[in-house]
């Protein structure tokens, strides 16, 4: 069995995978979610669920494969929000000597790509895709992952990156209005700012009356999130509400689009995270894909581009778990 994870700043979710014999997929067998300030520590939280649920398959473990939300270096992660540092070595020796990968959450989320089945996804845009060509994974959530699944003959690397970080470049004067409403605010105002669950908040301020007097983060969990604005806009018929998630969309396609035209990703573009499946069919409608063809004289090869939904909520999971089974062939 494989041990995976994918840990959060305040949740983990803690799995058992395997791979399957006849399809060579790796498949999570069990998963559990846990709260970081309802356990004493990391370890302790991996002592409970293998006490839990690693007899229930008979076998033993052989690696692990953990996805971590912090940055990744000589195989340790010093956690920003919880007094957790991980170190692979430690690890594996608190599991008995299975070797263990860190790596980033949402490289964990590029690698799970490799591992989904065709009912895991939504076809967006089909487009005419290359299997040797490059693949962009992107999703936002309460920030925008970024990372890119490079061709290497015989398989896709992952690439990771801090994409959401990148600077924001507007595409109507509404998406001007709320940039030109938001710099006093920051230092620069990256994609992220717009293109995340906070984001969509900014994009509620910045249109209303009013210029705003703080930028959302995703430390902001008091009063208006995300999901109270994407209410407003489905199910209260707020106009203000509406038009944000309008130009989140358009600006979430044209982010996308932007690294799919810089990489080349003729494999193919898959969207992830907790924002696009609650949009759901929203995503179909054409205001993302407006925002993503939106190219000039790239415009037809941005329509050769297929474009997938990720409708596995535990990608990161899954592809940490992916991950680890690359120990195993090393």
């Amino acid at each position: 069995m494989i041990l995976c994870a994918d840990v959060g700043a305040t949740k983990t979710l803690l799995g058992l995978a395997d791979v399957d014999a006849a399809t060579g997929r790796v498949v999570v067998k069990a998963s559990e979610r846990y709260v970081a300030a309802q356990v004493p520590s990391f370890e302790a939280m991996l002592t409970d669920f293998l006490s839990k649920h690693g007899p229930s398959f008979g076998q033993p473990l052989r690696a692990a494969g953990l996805g971590v939300a912090g940055p990744v270096r000589d195989q340790t992660v010093q956690m920003t929000n919880l007094p957790w540092r991980l170190d692979a070595r430690a690890l594996s020796q608190h599991l008995g000597g299975v070797p263990v990968t860190l790596v980033n959450d949402f490289e964990a989320a590029a690698h799970g790509i490799e591992a989904l089945g065709a009912d895991e996804l939504m076809t967006l845009q089909d487009g005419d895709a290359d299997p040797q060509g490059n693949q962009l994974v992107i999703g936002a959530g309460s920030g925008l992952g970024v990372a890119f699944r490079i061709w290497q003959g015989g398989g896709h690397g992952v690439v990771p990156g801090e994409g959401g970080h990148y600077s924001f470049a507007p595409i109507n004067e509404q998406q001007d209005l709320a940039l030109q409403r938001l710099r006093p605010l920051v230092p620069r105002v990256v994609v992220e700012h717009f293109v995340s669950g906070p984001g969509l908040v900014n994009f509620y301020q910045c249109l209303g009356d009013e210029p705003p007097t703080k930028v959302f983060t995703p430390m902001d969990t008091d009063g208006l999130t995300g999901e109270g604005v994407f209410r407003k806009a489905t199910q209260e018929g707020d106009a203000r509400a509406q038009q944000a998630l309008e130009q989140f969309l358009l600006a979430y396609g044209s982010v996308a689009g932007d690294y799919a035209l810089a990489t080349l990703a003729r494999g193919g573009v898959y969207v992830a995270g907790g924002v696009a499946q609650r949009c759901g069919e929203m995503m179909r409608d054409g205001r993302f894909l407006r925002g993503f063809g939106q190219k000039g004289p790239y415009a037809e090869l941005m329509a050769r581009i297929p474009v997938h939904l990720v409708l596995q909520s535990e990608l990161g999971l899954v592809g940490a778990a992916v991950a680890g089974a690359r120990l195993l062939q090393a």
